[in-house]
């Protein structure tokens, strides 16, 4: 699976068994935590997909899909409108994100 694929699908993973883990937390029946299991094992699996050369390259790419997966998950799920510095903020880790994986490396 190409990564461009597997990174929004694993934050989305991520985000919903994080979720559900919070929601628990908070007080929603303790059947949340199956899903939110499920969720975050999908999440782990779909990461290890990744292909490259060193797992902490892999995250830290991750790391900037994640970010701006979030926000949008705050937007669309908890209806919180991000304002100018969150969208700003997202788009440096993107930038960063891009970075990490489209260095010319040498081996």
């Amino acid at each position: 699976m190409p990564t461009i694929v597997v990174y929004p699908l694993a934050a989305l993973a991520e985000i919903a068994g994080c979720f559900a883990i919070w929601a628990w937390w908070r007080g929603a029946s303790f059947l949340w935590l199956l899903p939110g299991m499920a969720s975050l094992a999908l999440f782990g699996w779909l990461l290890a997909q990744v292909d490259a050369g060193f797992a902490g390259r892999a995250y830290d790419a991750y790391g900037g899909i994640y970010i701006a997966a979030s926000l949008l998950w705050m937007w669309s799920v908890e209806g919180q409108r991000p304002d100018f510095w969150d969208v700003a903020g997202t788009g440096l880790c993107l930038a960063g994100a891009v970075m990490i994986l489209a260095a010319p490396r040498a081996g």
